[in-house]
């Protein structure tokens, strides 16, 4: 479905949409991008998981300048892999799913590429991805929308978080399932898929945080379900603040 046939659904005066609009309006509209190649932007996902940009960044730079090829990491020694990652966190579960993904794609098409995925449908392309050992759905649906501009919806746990606190999934969906049920309110378009995570991804790092999100200053407050319960409301993405004294 395309954006101006969205328009005239229901959906287009959904909860959802209307944040999405709103959130449009104070980030810009960016155009899709993402890294170097494929492979590249496979990795680099792995490396991303609970660190910071900067901290992928500069574990991925590390990896390569100390093995100069795809295959030399896959056949790196587990230690030497780890070290070289080890400004991204938990570095000793990310080095082996790393070599693991790299020996399948390698021993399956023969060499370290998977741009033939540009030219599979998105189901068959998803399935593929998520075939390879500690591929989820998130970093797949990344890569699909980053580099090859498929129509697929990443959630991270900033998209949650902001989501859940909004209201417009229950607070109980995990995130698995939130790749779906937000899919399916929004029109089949990769522009609007990349601008919808990238917006919801900053206003999750930026206002609405995880401890101490800036309500009053958030231009969702006044459809937001969390602001209404006063903080209260809890939802799955969000751990409670422990109890002191």
């Amino acid at each position: 479905m395309t954006t101006n046939d969205f328009s005239m659904t229901t959906n287009a005066n959904a909860p959802l949409w209307l944040a999405h609009l709103q959130l449009t309006d104070l980030y810009g509209t960016q155009e899709i991008y993402g890294r170097s190649d494929p492979m590249h932007e496979l990795i680099a996902t792995i490396l991303s998981h609970r660190t910071t940009h900067a901290n992928e960044v500069a574990a991925f730079k590390a990896m390569r300048e100390r093995f100069l090829t795809w295959e030399a990491v896959r056949d790196a020694p587990l230690n030497e892999l780890i070290t070289c990652i080890q400004t991204a966190n938990y570095p000793e579960v990310k080095a082996p799913w790393i070599k693991q993904v790299l020996t399948a794609v390698i021993t399956e098409r023969g060499e370290a590429n998977i741009d033939f995925l540009a030219a599979m449908n998105t189901e068959d392309a998803m399935a593929w991805l998520t075939n390879l050992p500690g591929v989820g759905l998130k970093t797949a649906s990344l890569l699909l929308l980053f580099y090859f501009k498929k129509p697929v919806l990443p959630v991270d746990t900033h998209v949650h978080r902001v989501t859940q606190r909004v209201g417009v999934l229950g607070p109980k969906v995990s995130a698995e399932r939130a790749h779906k049920i937000l899919l399916e309110q929004l029109p089949d378009d990769p522009l609007v898929l990349f601008n919808f995570h990238k917006h919801f991804y900053w206003h999750g790092q930026r206002v609405c945080s995880w401890y101490n999100p800036r309500c009053n200053e958030c231009v969702l407050a006044n459809q937001c379900a969390y602001f209404r319960s006063a903080g209260t409301l809890v939802v799955s993405s969000t751990p409670r603040k422990k109890a002191t004294g």
